[in-house]
């Protein structure tokens, strides 16, 4: 099949079909006499494996690394490990995510919770104290360089 009929069947523009077979995730298309390429129909599995891929967060070396040469030939230990090993990454990333909304919900109650008659300064005070953070007098990079003698 040609580019323009491998790009509809499986939803992906032919410059990106392109892109993935000079990055050595597509095989190589056969040339025709007129200098058309020839994808096999192989090609559309092999695309829908890259983009389940790619969406399940593996980065297009990973997948380069997994990709069998011939879809029949899949080595099962590799691919079993790099399976669990994302698992184990999005585990990690779903708790410093869980974390991370833990923390804005905080600071959206102690932001959203005015005592009467405190000012911006005493309310980012409060804020920071319940933090457990301290407001910087001035930028870092100031309070580390010592001043500067005028000569």
């Amino acid at each position: 099949m040609k580019i323009g009929e491998l790009a509809r069947l499986s939803g992906v523009a032919a410059s990106r079909i392109r892109f993935y077979e000079a990055s050595g995730l597509l095989q190589p298309a056969e040339r025709q006499s007129n200098g058309y390429r020839e994808y096999s129909p192989e090609s559309v599995t092999r695309l829908e494996i890259i983009l389940r891929a790619q969406s399940a967060g593996f980065s297009l070396e990973e997948i380069r690394a997994l990709l069998p040469g011939h879809l029949g030939a899949w080595p099962r230990e590799e691919l079993l490990q790099a399976l669990r090993s994302k698992v184990a990454e999005i585990d990690v990333l779903e708790q410093r995510l869980a974390q991370n909304k833990r923390d804005l919900l905080a600071l959206i109650r102690e932001v959203d919770h005015e005592p009467d008659g405190e000012d911006c300064a005493d309310r980012a005070r409060r804020v920071f104290d319940k933090m457990n953070l301290r407001p910087l007098k001035q930028p870092i990079e100031q309070q580390a360089r010592p001043a500067r003698k005028r000569g």
